[in-house]
């Protein structure tokens, strides 16, 4: 795979410290951290998703060489990625919630080894809109990127998951026009997801990008809404980006440069 890997190195230290941050705010630190485990490993981009590039480009098995924790789809674009704890799932447009097998591959996803910088309570938060603006009060800064998950008790869920596609595949807002919608009331599981500094604008989405996987492993899919009773937010800040750009024909001949911000927080968020 060397012949594809494309290693971009953001050289900051953050001093968590010298940020001042809620009272309920606990500053998570660990001797055994290495450089390793600040690194976040990108499979393409969200330009080339968005335009229709859903060409499987590594497995699953490869792709959990690089970390336990992340959010992506699937080859032809089927259903909704979520790594916890070192295993895949994958939602389907069904609903149903699978464990996919490691030779299944991926045009897209994002995965780093989950190590806690920040953690921090939250209760009675009523959107999704409210959660971010939490969230946003712990970020120590604009310009790293952020691994988060969220634990907890959710009063409602709104997730979504699509189809898979066959060529020639129709671009992201199509098929996202299309997508399954399920609710969900009273259900405990998991928030995995990143927030990404504007200036990765193309590369991947600006702001906040999350997937639910409920705690018995039988709902989730890519976060629409949601409202939380009680939980736990966890932050791990990443300093490093590395980025595998596919080198399919697809990827190749097509024009990334057509996406705008509007049609991408459209259907990311």
């Amino acid at each position: 795979m060397k012949k594809r890997i494309f290693l971009i190195m953001i050289v900051l230290t953050v001093i968590c410290a010298s940020f001042s941050g809620c009272a309920d705010t606990t500053m998570v630190s660990s001797e055994d951290t290495t450089a390793s485990q600040d690194v976040l490993y990108q499979v393409s981009t969200l330009d080339a998703l968005m335009q229709g590039v859903y060409d499987g480009e590594i497995t699953m098995d490869e792709l959990l060489g690089h970390g336990d924790f992340g959010i992506g789809t699937f080859e032809d674009l089927d259903g909704e990625m979520v790594i916890l704890d070192k295993t895949v799932y994958q939602v389907l447009s069904s609903g149903e919630v699978i464990e996919t097998d490691s030779s299944v591959k991926t045009p897209f996803a994002m995965i780093t080894d989950f190590d806690a910088d920040i953690e921090s309570d939250v209760s009675n938060i009523s959107d999704y809109s409210q959660l971010k603006d939490k969230i946003d009060a712990l970020l120590p800064s604009n310009n790293l990127f952020y691994a988060i998950k969220i634990e907890g008790t959710f009063t409602n869920v709104q997730v979504r998951s699509v189809p898979a596609q066959t060529e020639p595949y129709p671009v992201l807002a199509d098929v996202a026009s299309r997508q399954a919608i399920f609710d969900y009331n009273d259900v405990k599981g998991t928030l995995v997801g990143y927030w990404c500094p504007e200036y990765i604008d193309g590369v991947n989405l600006a702001g906040y990008h999350l997937h639910f996987l409920s705690d018995d492993n039988s709902m989730g899919g890519h976060l629409l809404e949601c409202s939380i009773k009680e939980g736990v937010i966890s932050i791990d800040t990443t300093t490093e980006l590395q980025m595998l750009l596919p080198t399919n024909e697809h990827f190749t001949q097509t024009d990334l440069s057509g996406v705008s911000e509007e049609e991408k927080q459209n259907v990311e968020q």
